[in-house]
């Protein structure tokens, strides 16, 4: 029986049209769900939106839609978003789905069980746009001399009758559980901040709404909706079959990762293991938040005009190589810079020149030499081990890598053997090698093979169509291009179909 895996992205809020960030987290999350698939893991991969909210509701208005259809027509635009990059998703959960909405009532009565919920009256800071309630000690002065959140969010005093969550009874039992899972929230300086936060002191949080109505209803309350973040949080556990936790997909959980971007930590991390573990279930294993992509500098917004399509972008240089350079440029924790420059560069030089050249000189030598069948091993020099050790140590190596999320190393292990593989070439010269000792021309080549194999395998999850290609040119078949399949080598004699470039130079129109 293949072991669970469980991966989800966060579920993107409909107030308007996905953009580039949305595309790196869901390609971030895909490339994991391929990589375990590859490693025999029964994998579930969850993504979808969230369509509920008082940021929601004013967006339909100023839209002139009914709320439902509006979030119909986002929902749907982000779906169409998720499919043009490739995201492999098993499921596409939407909040405004029944199924959801019985799940949330579901836990919410389970959390009320417990003692964690009271009905009281709300009054303090609430950000609309964040939709997040701030203590005074949060907020800043902008420059207009306006208080505003943390994130920059205008701010409305509110008060109205509220539920609460007993949010600051989980403080200690918070702190305990990050000290006996130190892998639950990454990065570190992710980590530490929500641990000075928790430990600042948390306050009870309001849990319900009655100024609006575009929600989920509180059972057995009428005029409150839930809270859009209780709301939102409890799609991961509704996708797993909750409250029925004998269904198919209740193995599951919890989930091995959820995704999702640096500026939703606390949500993650802070509100959804207290608000679990009050009803009893099993929080996540791990928090893996990401960081922003700025343009030239600039952080995205519409007011500046800069906001990246991300359908748009892989229309112009390629999907596989949008999805290549987003995981290679910058660390997943850390924020990065998408400029055109960057990407042109990441294509040429890495792709065509490193991996698209080496694998088109040592398949047009075959061709040209061997007529196009794959040559035997044969006495492997201390050359050839080397590289051919470098290769095999590859999927343990980027395993590591994936279980931490750190793409960017797990890429670079890979072109430090494309590297190498390519020094090889030149070292061992098979041209030349065709007329001083055809035998060792063959056993250079049949290295390159095997070394390029592992290195494919591996790209799979990053630029899928691309690599298919490549394999199909390296001889290797549908099924043995997993991670077990590596201990089995190629067979001899393979018919090689005619070498083609996978990696084109990109040469910017005139």
């Amino acid at each position: 029986m293949k072991p669970t895996y469980y991966i989800t992205t966060p579920i993107y809020y409909v107030n308007g049209a996905p953009h580039i960030g949305h595309a790196y987290t869901s390609i971030a999350a895909d490339v994991l769900a391929r990589f375990k698939r590859l490693d025999g893991y029964d994998v579930f991969f969850l993504t979808g939106t969230d369509e509920h909210g008082q940021k929601v509701e004013a967006a339909a208005r100023a839209a002139g839609l009914d709320t439902q259809a509006y979030t119909d027509k986002i929902s749907q635009d982000f779906r169409d978003m998720s499919d043009a990059m490739g995201v492999s998703y098993d499921d596409w959960i939407r909040t405004t789905e029944q199924r959801h909405k019985d799940s949330c009532a579901a836990l919410w009565k389970k959390i009320e069980a417990s003692g964690d919920i009271y009905l009281g009256h709300y009054e303090g800071w609430y950000a609309v746009r964040d939709e997040a309630f701030y203590d005074e000690s949060e907020l800043k002065t902008n420059d207009a001399g306006v208080k505003v959140a943390p994130s920059g969010a205008p701010v409305e005093w509110v008060r109205e009758p509220s539920y609460f969550f007993k949010l600051s009874a989980w403080q200690d039992r918070l702190l305990q559980f990050y000290e006996e899972h130190p892998e639950f929230i990454a990065p570190s300086s992710r980590k530490s901040e929500v641990l000075s936060f928790v430990k600042g002191g948390l306050h009870d949080l309001s849990v319900s709404r009655t100024t609006f109505n575009w929600g989920i209803p509180v059972p057995d309350a009428p005029g409150h909706v839930m809270y859009v973040w209780l709301d939102a949080l409890t799609n991961y556990i509704t996708a797993a079959g909750f409250p029925n936790e004998n269904a198919d997909k209740w193995k599951f959980w919890p989930a091995d990762v959820h995704f999702v971007g640096k500026d939703i930590i606390r949500f993650h991390a802070v509100y959804w293991p207290a608000f679990l573990m009050s009803a009893g279930i099993a929080p996540p294993t791990r928090i893996s938040s990401h960081g922003w992509w700025v343009v030239d500098g600039e952080k995205m917004s519409k007011s500046l005009g800069n906001v990246v399509e991300p359908r748009a972008l892989a229309k112009t240089f390629g999907l596989d190589q949008i999805r290549y350079f987003l995981l290679r440029e910058k660390p997943f924790g850390a924020d990065g810079s998408l400029n055109h420059q960057a990407i042109i560069s990441r294509m040429n030089v890495e792709l065509a020149n490193d991996l698209g050249n080496l694998a088109q000189r040592s398949l047009s030598l075959i061709a040209k030499n061997l007529g196009g069948v794959l040559p035997a091993r044969g006495p492997a020099t201390e050359d050839d081990i080397a590289l051919l050790d470098a290769a095999n140590a590859l999927p343990d190596m980027v395993r590591a890598r994936m279980e931490q999320q750190t793409f960017h190393e797990a890429l670079e292990d890979i072109w430090k053997v494309i590297r190498a593989a390519n020094s090889y070439i030149d070292r061992q010269a098979p041209w030349a090698l065709r007329k001083t000792d055809p035998e060792r021309m063959a056993v250079v080549l049949r290295v390159l093979v095997d070394t390029m194999r592992v290195v494919a395998t591996l790209l799979q999850p990053f630029m899928p169509e691309s690599i298919a290609k490549m394999l199909d040119q390296l001889g290797v078949p549908g099924e043995a291009r997993t991670l077990a399949a590596l201990a089995v080598p190629l067979a001899d004699g393979t018919v090689l179909p005619a070498p083609q470039g996978v990696f084109p130079r990109y040469v910017e129109p005139v």
